[in-house]
């Protein structure tokens, strides 16, 4: 599988962690992404993505692609046996200068590119897509049409800095400290953080301390459940195991089998790390 990623020029840099390219046969049929405090855009441009989001909902079939703000809970994506894309990933309040709609509107609700940006618009760059000389050629026109998108935002200097605090402290910060901090009510600050991020800044702290803490899991070695709970700030082990069903539907220990499952099956692949085989 190919997975080509750079991280685009200013300003964009400031509301994107990498753009990427994706080609090749999936190493499972159906895989389960964890929810990061990030968002995503992904355009397909291969056999169509089926996605579900949650137990609860129906798996959808997205031709397309698909936009999903920061989720609160582990999305399935179901790919076709050879997959081609390329996508964002935008850091939590990347997305909202590129969404007509508030973006709590789309939590843990994913949309085709089309609902966002129109019929025209998206039949249009996935022709240019795919007719570019390489990935590098695909990632400057998408780079180029997110450009050609980007607007001003109300509200999006508090959000990023309230992120960025939330972000350098791994969630471990408290939430009235940071309304006081920037001079607003934590209302007036919640608010913002839905209409811009999907979340409010409380929820997207804990997002911030699960991920930094499953990712310093090493799933090759032994593991200290009780050391890492304490460490990341969680009140005890039941706490963590707790959150650890919310945010992905596993017990940690059934995360580690099927990790591990991953890294037995298939050692060194590009999507090692973050997403879980699902069947």
């Amino acid at each position: 599988m190919e997975y080509v990623s750079r991280v685009p020029r200013p300003p964009l840099d400031g509301l994107i962690d990498d753009l990427y390219y994706l080609e090749g046969s999936s190493p499972y049929a159906r895989l389960t992404l964890p929810p990061m405090p990030a968002a995503l855009l992904i355009v397909n441009l291969g056999a169509p993505m089926r996605i579900r989001a949650g137990t609860d909902i129906e798996t959808a079939a997205y031709a397309d692609g698909c936009v999903l703000t920061t989720p609160t809970r582990a999305v399935e994506f179901g790919y076709p046996r050879q997959t081609r894309s390329v996508g964002v990933h935008f850091k939590p309040w990347g997305l909202a200068p590129f969404l007509p709609m508030p973006a709590a509107e789309l939590r843990d609700r994913p949309v085709t590119v089309e609902q966002v940006w129109g019929r025209p618009a998206i039949a249009e760059l996935r022709d240019r897509l795919a007719t570019a000389h390489g990935p590098h050629e695909m990632l400057t026109l998408l780079e180029e049409e997110l450009m050609r998108r980007l607007r001003g935002t109300a509200g999006l200097g508090l959000v990023r800095h309230t992120s960025g605090v939330i972000a350098a402290t791994n969630g471990a910060v408290a939430i009235g400290d940071l309304s006081v901090a920037a001079g607003v009510s934590g209302t007036h600050l919640a608010q913002r953080f839905k209409e811009l991020v999907g979340v409010t800044p409380k929820r997207l702290a804990r997002s911030y301390r699960f991920a930094a803490t499953v990712l310093t899991i090493d799933p090759a070695g032994p593991i200290d459940w009780g050391g890492l709970a304490g460490a990341a700030g969680y009140f005890d082990q039941a706490h963590f195991g707790h959150e650890f069903r919310a945010f992905t539907g596993l017990t940690p220990t059934r995360y580690i089998e099927v990790r591990r499952r991953f890294l037995r099956e298939h050692p060194g692949h590009v999507l090692d790390g973050w997403p879980l085989p699902a069947d």
